[in-house]
């Protein structure tokens, strides 16, 4: 039986990268990486996201910097959709982005401003 946090945890994921992405995911759950994923809602997801001193939106633009600066695409491009969803205007992903240039160095600001272009264009927000 789940427990609560994961259970909240499990409510915050889906909010913020998707629930048809969530589902997916679990969806491909096996013995191998059943823990993993229990883990990951519940110590990411619920504890981690679930905590109130940050809103969702804050800890979404926290992600793209982090995510940029250890070069990860694939999550970066999921978070960048998650900050869409939780708020954030493209004025304050463009700023974080623009962060990201000065901390981060240019080639990640490069592959961040491609990848979040891209999600712009899918998600009918090009040229805001």
């Amino acid at each position: 039986m789940p427990s609560e946090l994961y259970e909240r945890g499990l409510d915050i994921r889906k909010q913020v990268l998707g629930a048809d992405y969530v589902e997916g995911v679990l969806k491909n759950v096996d013995s191998f990486n059943a823990e993993f994923q229990e883990f990951v809602t519940e110590a990411c997801w619920g504890r981690v996201w679930g905590g109130d001193t940050l809103s969702l939106k804050q800890r979404s633009l926290n992600n793209l910097c982090m995510l940029a600066a250890l070069n990860r695409p694939i999550e970066f491009e999921l978070h960048f959709r998650g900050a869409l969803r939780n708020g954030c205007t493209v004025a304050e992903i463009r700023e974080t982005l623009m962060q990201i240039a000065v901390y981060c160095g240019l080639p990640a600001a490069v592959e961040s401003f491609r990848i979040g272009r891209r999600v712009l264009e899918d998600e009918g927000l090009a040229n805001p």
